[in-house]
């Protein structure tokens, strides 16, 4: 195997503003061949170029000024914003091989690198989250502090909860440190008497306040209470109680212009386009572009395409197609203070934007009629869209609304550049794989034992039905999700979803994570998810339909574009699952769906009372189970659900497996 040639290049490519606000592009390392020289099919080899690209923005132009504090950013002598991020592109050795598509892979939380493709697609990643603290392996970008014309900091009130903390913590951090974000949210005191702490039970318990003289901003780790002072981190004089959930809330100071990471990403995307000079590292080799993001970084696309970024300064598409994925919600990243490191927390705001493709009016929050794609409808620069997501969306992460409205009353019509598949039974991002009938262990934190049904199979063949619709203008296959005229969606109870009792097993009801509608203040534009917030914790003014799918007898979900594994399943596939204990005991389980094993055998089954026919009633023999995950299988591959080496390669991991074996 050939050596990789590594180059640590200083070549600043650029002497002159080029298009698309890209000033400046740095490539500081190049590995050729990349990925320890292996080859992909026909495409070969491939090369990684990384660095660091420079770009600025004019707030006065209507491309930018929907960027939430960009007025308030430091200028330099143009009277232009500043910003700079990483970059990663994987390409072909051989530019004869390329295919002349580019997959934008947004990163999630920073973490994201390129890859080879054996189509010969080229792939690029790059920094758009600017409260990710640099770090070797992820992808950053640096943005300005908004700031008063006098210099005076700007302020604004900001809300952290701490839960399921350690046995005996005296000290907190302020931020999410588990996203590996920057805490940039500082306080504009540490006089605790101008904050406030409380402490609850129990979700819908009373807060208690905690004394101003109890708990400090300050770092207690290693100096008994108060500590040492630190904007940082809180401590709490004996320590904090695992069994209670907390709420800081406070005047922070300082905002980051989160926002620049949608023009950032728009301009760069662009530049790799369409620019044809020799700045360009892929002049020339790049015909379309799309993008792919998962969970945060699909909520990131949705994002992006509401706020009009898929135009770019010069007007132009920058995405001919994209596949948001497991992204239920928009990004709260072009707000005030915004953390687009959480999920769908408590006050979290990600599902108080428009939620749907189409238009749609709001009745149940008193809004105006208004879809995701109304901007790219009217400047004309919509791309083609395949949208994906399981299970655990629709328990966890508020997937009802993009599909029924906040009212539930009728199923939101789909344009016609927009293809939707629902993933049945799956956890989020979907499981392990294989067809084995060892129990997996619990997922961290949960009761039940972790989801297994995979995603990554199907999604694949997907997103090589998105290239050929956006290269060749072949339709996708007809959309499958769940449907309320069908009667494939219902309110969240094990009586309405048909849940059967099966020993043990803990029942779904009141675990839904319901859609609230929250008030923010009078500065939050709630149809874009952008503005300041000035009411934290917000009110909140009631909670909303949120409906679920229907199950079969086994308690997995119907409908859908179903895996192999869910065609010949060896268990009850779940999209949620609870907490085993702690201050969220039985509540959903986070971002995890659970697995209920069948028995092997009739004998078993009777024994322990499970209502679910076992694998032995199911199948009677291992040949007859990998004949139905064969035909499973061919069925996938004709109707574009599943490429041809997937196929083959599920048939021969069931046809290696213990299901049945004698």
């Amino acid at each position: 195997m050939a050596k990789p040639f590594v180059a640590v290049c200083a070549a600043l490519l650029l002497a002159s503003p080029l298009s698309a606000r890209v000033t400046r592009v740095v490539v500081e390392q190049r590995e050729s061949p990349a990925f320890q020289g292996q080859s992909f099919g026909k495409a070969g080899q491939y090369e990684t170029l990384s660095g660091h690209f420079f770009g600025e923005l004019d707030p006065k132009d209507s491309h930018n000024t929907l960027i939430t504090d960009l007025a308030f950013a430091p200028r330099n002598a143009k009277g232009l914003v500043e910003y700079s991020g990483t970059f990663a592109i994987s390409r072909p050795i051989d530019p004869a091989k390329a295919s002349g598509v580019l997959i934008y892979t947004v990163p999630n939380r920073g973490n994201g690198a390129p890859s080879g493709s054996p189509d010969g697609h080229i792939s690029v990643v790059s920094g758009w989250q600017g409260d990710v603290a640099p770090r070797a392996g992820l992808q950053t970008i640096s943005v300005p502090i908004a700031k008063n014309a006098d210099g005076t900091p700007i302020t604004g009130p900001v809300i952290e909860r701490f839960i399921n903390m350690a046995p005996g913590a005296t000290t907190l951090p302020i931020g999410t440190a588990a996203y590996v974000a920057l805490t940039y949210q500082r306080p504009l005191t540490l006089d605790t008497s101008k904050a406030s702490l409380t402490k609850r039970v129990s979700q819908t318990g009373a807060a208690v306040a905690v004394p101003a003289s109890e708990w400090a901003f300050a770092d207690c780790g290693s100096t008994p209470f108060p500590g040492v002072p630190d904007p940082a981190k809180i401590c709490a004089k004996g320590g904090f109680d695992p069994a209670f959930a907390y709420e800081l809330s406070f005047t922070a100071k300082d905002p980051l212009v989160l926002g620049i990471g949608f023009a950032a990403t728009r301009d760069l995307n662009s530049f790799l386009k369409y620019e044809k000079s020799a700045d360009n590292p892929l002049a020339g080799q790049v015909k379309w572009a799309l993008s792919r993001g998962s969970s945060q970084s699909g909520n990131f696309i949705r994002s992006y395409l509401n706020l009009g970024f898929n135009q770019d300064e010069a007007n132009r598409m920058v995405w001919d197609g994209a596949n948001p994925h497991i992204a239920a919600r928009q990004l709260a990243l072009n707000i005030r203070f915004a953390v687009p490191g959480g999920a769908a927390g408590l006050y979290e705001p990600g599902s108080e934007g428009t939620l749907w493709w189409s238009d749609y009016a709001d009745t149940a929050r008193h809004r105006p009629s208004a879809g995701l794609l109304d901007r790219c409808t009217t400047t004309k620069t919509c791309p083609k869209i395949i949208e994906t997501f399981g299970a655990l969306e629709f328990w966890y992460l508020r997937e009802s609304p993009n599909l029924v409205g906040t009212d539930a009353k009728a199923d939101i019509p789909l344009p016609a550049n927009v293809r939707r598949y629902f993933f049945p039974g799956t956890t989020h991002g979907g499981g392990r794989g294989g067809f084995s009938t060892a129990t997996p262990g619990p997922a961290a934190g949960c009761l039940l034992p972790a989801n297994p049904n995979p995603e990554a199979e199907t999604l694949k063949a997907l997103v090589a039905d998105l290239v050929e619709w956006v290269t060749k203008g072949t339709e996708p296959p007809a959309s499958r999700s769940p449907r309320l005229d069908r009667g494939e969606l219902t309110k969240a109870t094990a009586a309405a979803i048909g849940f059967p009792k099966i020993p043990g097993v803990p029942s779904p009801d009141g675990i839904v994570n319901a859609v609230v509608d929250h008030d923010y203040g009078p500065g939050f534009l709630y149809k874009d998810l952008s503005g300041v917030i000035s009411k934290e914790p917000p009110a909140i003014k009631g909670t909303l339909s949120t409906l679920v799918p229907k199950v079969d007898a086994d308690g997995s979900d119907v409908s859908g574009v179903p895996s192999v594994l869910r065609q010949a399943p060896l268990g009850s596939y779940l999209g949620w699952n609870v907490v085993a204990k702690g201050f969220d005991a039985g509540k959903q389980c986070g971002l995890s769906g659970g697995y209920v094993p069948f028995a092997k055998t009739k004998a078993e089954r009777v024994a322990a009372g499970d209502p679910r026919p076992s694998l032995e009633e199911r199948y009677g023999s291992h040949a007859k189970y990998v004949a139905l995950v064969k035909a499973a299988a061919e069925k996938a591959v004709k109707e574009r659900f599943l490429l041809r080496e997937d196929a083959d390669l599920l048939v021969a991991q069931a046809e290696a497996s213990d299901v049945l074996r004698p």
